[in-house]
């Protein structure tokens, strides 16, 4: 799960961009910057009231023709004064708030600043269909409003014109603003999605290579743990051997548990780390030049293996393509050991570039059938070679041929 993206100093945005996209909040949030914008909105709006009802008061007002009654300027300041109040309830009900003061724009001198800032409000924060529509039915207060109050040195017409271009503008204002917080939030949601998504393919990649480390596991202890079984069934078979081949047959033993121990613990560490932490370098991964070590592990386990090796250079073979010529070696040897032994093994080995590269296991099958219960496996051996093959893009074929033998025998490309 991917963490939000926190700007640097939210209190600087308005709400609707300092809240993360993935957080929901029963009602606005107001930052910093929105109790400043809302406090000199009231402020300018209030000292727009007392300017206006001053004005009123006087023999000759400068704004607007005089109203005819004392009561009226007092209306229409107490009028003015609830707008200003309002305005600390714009951004929860903007839409609810323009709706109910509308009519209070036909006549409406001293309301007029707070007004425009609730129009304003609602063109930034409710769609554009919206903002249009009550846009159209300010431009009809707008004509009541000039001939409820005519300017007495301006024509009907001009002072009409005014308030449709003093609309107009608020309109225009208000939709670049809401378009700019749209990108905004865009952009935001778009490095979100990028971000989780890269996380994503970090993860899937990380357990990709835990996946592979432990097939590879697999193919390693299987193959130490089934010289273990044979090199302790030898003993326990043979108790009058030589002190001599005793000693050999433990040190194998004692050699190959080593190794597996070894093998064992890598992979549990690899399978427990979590990411960002150090971890311990990977050993170098066999290839088709580490073969021979393989095939004298198993002679001197007692197996008799036939080699034919026709690569005349093993180092050329891809990295690749030669772990996975290697793996299957191993896995048809281990189980030559579980389920035919005593029988002997042919490795055959060839290949060119262009070519592809062919590995070749045969065994006889055991008289009576496969020696089961001997050496247990997990009997995903040849599952994951398969597996392995299909990947590097080969074929591989295993069971009884004509003859009766045993055959694992796989074919991996190998480019030119």
């Amino acid at each position: 799960m991917t963490s939000a993206v926190v700007p640097d100093h939210p209190w600087l945005l308005p709400g609707a961009l300092a809240v993360p996209t993935d957080q929901v909040h029963v009602g606005p949030r107001r930052t910093t910057r929105d109790w400043i914008v809302d406090g000199v909105a009231f402020l300018i709006s209030l000292l727009w009231v007392l300017f206006v009802t001053a004005d009123a008061t006087t023999p000759d007002p400068e704004l607007a023709p005089r109203l005819p009654h004392d009561w009226m300027i007092a209306a229409d300041a107490l009028i003015g004064l609830a707008c200003c109040v309002l305005l600390w309830f714009r951004r929860r009900w903007p839409l609810g708030l323009a709706v109910a003061t509308l009519p209070l724009t036909a006549f409406s001198m001293a309301g007029a600043i707070p007004l425009l800032i609730l129009y304003f409000t609602v063109v930034v924060h409710r769609r554009t269909a919206v903002a249009l529509a009550i846009t159209a039915a300010g431009l009809c207060t707008n004509f009541l409003f000039s001939y409820l109050r005519p300017e007495p040195d301006m024509p009907y017409w001009v002072s009409t014109v005014w308030g449709v271009v003093l609309s107009v503008t608020v309109l225009a204002w208000g939709m670049f603003v809401r378009a700019r917080r749209q990108l905004v939030v865009s952009l935001r949601e778009r490095a979100e999605r990028a971000e989780a998504e890269q996380q994503l393919r970090v993860a899937q990649a990380r357990q990709l290579e835990r996946t592979r480390i432990a097939r590879e596991m697999h193919d390693v202890l299987a193959h130490r743990i089934s010289l273990l079984s044979l090199h302790a069934g030898a003993l326990e078979f043979r108790p009058d051997a030589p002190p001599e081949e005793v000693a050999k047959a433990a040190a194998v033993i004692r050699g190959s548990a080593h190794s597996a121990l070894q093998d064992l613990r890598e992979v549990i560490g690899v399978l427990r780390a979590e990411g960002g932490g150090e971890e311990d370098p990977e050993r170098p991964q066999p290839t088709l030049a580490d073969l021979p070590s393989l095939i004298e592990e198993s002679r001197a386990a007692g197996v008799r293996v036939n080699v034919a090796d026709l690569v005349g250079a093993p180092e050329a073979v891809p990295a690749a393509i030669g772990r996975s010529a290697y793996r299957i070696v191993q896995e048809g040897l281990t189980n030559a050991r579980k389920h035919a032994p005593g029988a002997a093994v042919t490795v055959g080995v060839a290949g060119e570039p262009g070519a592809g590269l062919t590995v070749e296991i045969r065994n006889r099958w055991p008289v009576g059938g496969p020696a089961d219960g001997q050496i247990p496996g997990t009997g995903t051996g040849l599952v994951g070679i398969t597996e392995r093959v299909t990947l590097a893009g080969g074929r591989l074929e295993y069971g009884r041929d004509d003859s009766g033998d045993f055959r694992l025998a796989a074919w991996l490309p190998w480019p030119a």
